[in-house]
């Protein structure tokens, strides 16, 4: 166990070597004065490498530079903002594995029938929607047409609840307005639309990988010897079958997580949500550099660890991989 953690350590340290790499070469592109260690210290008669020290060492202590339009640390900036970012990302990830596991189960149970051509008709056409305009017809409908949801923001203007947690749905909770619950349910309304938006490729990805991974699973020997046994089909399906097919499930959670936070500079520009999608976008409008820099280095270092801790639990899931070990 402890080999395999120190392995992963090292892959992550070799990927943000190389982001850090990258990035500092995106610097190297920059007017003088927005270059991250420029404004202290003249580093023109400094060598590359000694640039890249300094440029680590304020990475390290969180001087990712300053926004050349709001004047504001873009650190700040982006801790400010993230929380919202990645309370659409979790409600979205959940919805996503929700409803596409079962689906995927649901396939596989019906394999080849009407109901698993179904299944994998929706989720081809889930999958090939564009984001745009799959949300701004959602808006269309469902906020100008039927008037039912809200089209921006993550709270109606009318509450005022107190930032505690950067998570507006955990905020709403900890308020001691009066309005606390009616807060927390206006929150939830603001969100539905953006993580319908978000969650509906990984729905068809979830369902699709789980379908594949349940018709093998279920074709296994241990699972006909179950069947033997007279065991209820319900715990053969949901928890002999499922448990080993939660491998290539967990695999891909890893990935779709890039795709949904990628996902965002769509979705909250659709629906005005405040955070770091829609913050990256306007960065580029404005031609930010400093916010441009900061927001890809965060977002990559943020999806390398995902990824990392997605192999370890890949590895602790798997009884196979560490009987081998």
């Amino acid at each position: 166990m402890f080999s395999v953690i120190f392995r992963q350590f090292l892959i992550l340290l070799m990927s943000l070597f190389t982001l850090t790499l990258f990035t500092f070469g995106l610097t190297q592109f920059f007017p003088a004065d927005t270059i991250l260690h420029s404004s202290a210290i003249d580093m023109s008669d400094y060598h590359l490498f000694e640039k890249y020290i300094f440029y680590i060492g304020h990475i390290l202590q969180g001087n990712w530079g300053t926004s050349l339009t709001t004047g504001n640390s873009v650190l700040n900036e982006f801790l400010q903002l993230f929380p919202a970012t990645l309370e659409l990302v979790i409600v979205a990830l959940l919805m996503a594995l929700v409803l596409g596991i079962p689906l995927g189960v649901f396939a596989a149970e019906n394999k080849n029938k009407w109901q698993d051509k179904l299944v994998i008709s929706s989720t081809l056409v889930g999958y090939s929607m564009p984001i745009f305009w799959w949300g701004m017809l959602l808006v269309l409908l469902f906020s100008l047409t039927l008037d039912i949801m809200p089209v921006a923001s993550r709270i109606g203007f009318e509450y005022d609840i107190l930032p505690v947690t950067g998570f507006m749905l955990i905020d709403t909770l900890l308020s001691k307005q009066p309005y606390a619950y009616e807060a927390f349910v206006n929150a939830i309304h603001h969100l539905i639309l953006p993580t319908i938006v978000l969650a509906t490729i990984p729905i068809a990805i979830f369902a699709r990988i789980t379908r594949s991974a349940m018709i093998d699973a279920l074709s296994s020997d241990y699972i006909r010897s179950a069947k033997a046994k007279g065991l209820p089909y319900s715990r053969i399906i949901w928890l002999h079958a499922l448990r080993n097919a939660m491998i290539p499930i967990v695999t891909i959670i890893g990935l779709q997580t890039s795709v949904l936070i990628t996902g965002t500079l769509i979705t909250e520009t659709i629906f005005s949500w405040p955070g770091i999608g829609k913050w990256l976008l306007e960065a580029v409008y404005r031609r930010d550099l400093m916010i441009i820099h900061g927001g890809l280095l965060s977002i990559a270092s943020l999806v390398i660890v995902i990824n990392i801790l997605v192999e370890i639990s890949i590895y602790l899931l798997n009884p196979k991989l560490r009987l081998d070990r």
